[in-house]
């Protein structure tokens, strides 16, 4: 196995997040390519925490199980997870840890680290080491981190950082490190959240609001951070209702707007959801999924709210949902849902969960320049005074003003209106504007993305998948096809509108077909059975609370008999 993953473990509060993230993104400017993933309870500090890094010179796609490099910022970290070092595993642990394995390194960190404040410097050292990373890299690393506080706090993490690698050359090699392959500098170290907000920022969005609720809340901090040189207005509502309300405000005004939730936060949103459909309104609406009902676990992840998302809000209208499988997947399709919100004037949403959400990668910086333009709303109707808000067309797209920016009236009413948007109860102009707003779902359906078929046409075994199971099945199936077995893999990036034209050849053709999704009932092959009445006979559940990884999906298919 070429790759390697480091599994780092501790209670919250003791900064395994900091280790992690400096040696993820140290080992990414070294040329490696990364896979992060994490595992957080919901307390702010205490209970067992894991940080997994995984890396080598191919890309890697999906969290592994085993462990090659343990790292135990606490005696339960050795407890939990020494059953699943490899056999090359080495442990990194504090010397007052009681354990006999025989291939662990027992660090004294309180003579290493003076003050407990430099703990995770030390133990970045010995872990830095033990990879065989260069030092130069988290020196400058360190020094980006603490440039603001002085060149003295620069200076004293420095002299750690040095310290403890040095303390773990002394002592036996255990370990053999991959080469990084050439041609991979320059990578950007990316996670879900991240990629999303770069997405927006591209296609310029201009007004965030939100209410604060993991795994989304990062979308929204992340465009806090570049909101004054990008002019971007973000607003922590008081709630979630008032959140995407206020979205649709400022689109109503001419923004590019959006909003970012999770499941709980949503269910609070379907009322706004709805006033979006009958307003016609362009608003991205990104819904972080994690598990349910209620609070569920708010810090672990699912995909059980593709039904919620789907059916959201009273009344007949038209949306769209994108899924999501990795970084460039959340960068590109949010660029697109704004396009898509403009043109066709509905709401757009972009479903990740907490895996995703919280997942960092390696990936190539993103080309701003081939981005295709984002549409925009009409700045100067032709005829402001015979200017119809809601005009019927064939399309189901009326022209949108902005109201102010020209001398058109621009009325809008939550209520049925009439072309020019004033309230009616005319059952003949009803039925014309409902038959209106349901067209613009036939272009909707137009422009779907169609899913992606890896591997043969023909294959014995179909994997169905969508959203963030895209790298574990794709994993999954490289290692079936080692071993000669035919595999493919279709991910849906979009899971509504669907045109059934662009997959059920695809499932006709293979043996057998089946659908592994993180949730107990099936959402998606649910969809599929109920636009197609192609009932998909095996399906590989998750709802755990944890991420799918490659060994758990061929353990599915074996339970099915299918390996």
């Amino acid at each position: 196995m070429s790759d390697v993953n480091i599994l780092i473990g501790g209670e919250a509060g003791q900064g395994l997040q900091t280790v992690g993230e400096m040696i993820a993104k140290a080992l990414v400017r070294s040329g490696y390519e990364v896979h992060v993933s994490q595992d957080y309870l919901s307390r702010v500090r205490g209970g067992h925490n894991t940080f997994a890094v995984r890396f080598g010179p191919e890309r890697l796609l999906a969290p592994r199980e085993s462990v090659d490099v343990l790292v135990a910022l606490d005696a339960e970290t050795v407890t939990r997870h020494t059953a699943r070092l490899t056999s090359r595993g080495v442990i990194v642990a504090d010397e007052s840890v009681d354990t006999d394995h025989p291939r662990i390194f027992k660090v004294p960190f309180k003579s290493l680290a003076p003050k407990p404040i430099f703990a995770n410097t030390a133990a970045l050292g010995v872990l830095a080491s033990v990879v065989c990373e260069d030092l130069s890299v988290l020196e400058e690393m360190l020094a980006e981190a603490f440039g603001g506080k002085g060149e003295a706090v620069v200076a004293e993490n420095v002299k750690v950082l040095r310290a403890a690698a040095a303390w773990k050359e002394a002592h036996e090699k255990l370990f053999e490190c991959p080469a990084p392959s050439p041609g991979h500098a320059g990578r950007l170290c990316v996670n879900g959240n991240e990629a999303l907000a770069l997405g927006a920022m591209a296609a310029g969005v201009n007004f965030c609001a939100f209410y604060p609720m993991t795994p989304s809340t990062g979308v929204a901090l992340n465009l806090i951070a570049h909101s004054r040189e990008l002019g971007i207005v973000v607003e922590q509502a008081e709630d979630e209702i008032a959140a995407l309300n206020m979205v649709l405000g400022a689109s109503y005004a001419g923004a590019r707007a959006l909003v970012a939730t999770s499941g709980g936060g949503f269910a609070l949103m379907t009322e706004a959801v709805s006033l979006a459909g009958m307003t016609e309104t362009p608003a991205v609406i990104v819904v972080g999924m994690r598990p349910g009902p209620a609070t569920g676990l708010p810090t672990r992840t699912e995909q059980g709210e593709l039904w919620m998302v789907l059916h959201a809000g009273h009344g007949e209208f038209p949306r769209a949902i994108f899924a999501p499988g990795d970084p460039e997947d959340c960068f590109h399709l949010t660029h697109a849902a704004f396009d898509l919100a403009e043109r066709w004037q509905s709401p757009v949403f972009v479903l990740t969960d907490q895996y995703l959400a919280d997942s960092t990668r390696s990936v190539q910086p993103f080309d701003l320049a081939a981005l295709p333009p984002v549409a925009g709303p009409l700045l100067d109707p032709d005829d402001p005074a015979g200017y119809k808000r809601y005009a019927i067309t064939d399309s189901g797209v009326s022209p949108r003003a902005v109201p102010g920016l020209s001398p058109a009236l621009v009325v809008v009413d939550s209520d049925e209106h009439d072309e020019e948007g004033h309230i009616t109860e005319d059952h003949a102009v009803r039925v014309a504007m409902v038959d209106k707003r349901n067209r613009k779902h036939l272009g909707l359906a137009a422009a779907v993305r169609p899913p992606v078929l890896t591997g043969p046409e023909d294959a014995g075994i179909l994997l169905v998948c969508w959203g963030s199971t895209k790298g574990p099945a794709l994993e999954a199936r490289a290692r079936l096809a080692e071993q000669g077995r035919s595999v493919s893999v279709l991910h849906f990036s979009q899971v509504w509108p669907l045109d059934p034209g662009q997959f059920l050849p695809h499932f006709s053709r293979a043996k057998s077909v089946v659908c592994v999704e993180g949730n107990s009932t099936g959402h998606f092959a649910g969809l599929i059975r109920r636009q197609t009445g192609f009932a998909i006979p095996h399906l590989v559940p998750r709802y755990d609370g944890l991420p799918f990884t490659a060994d758990y999906i061929l353990a599915g298919l074996a339970r099915a008999g299918l390996i």
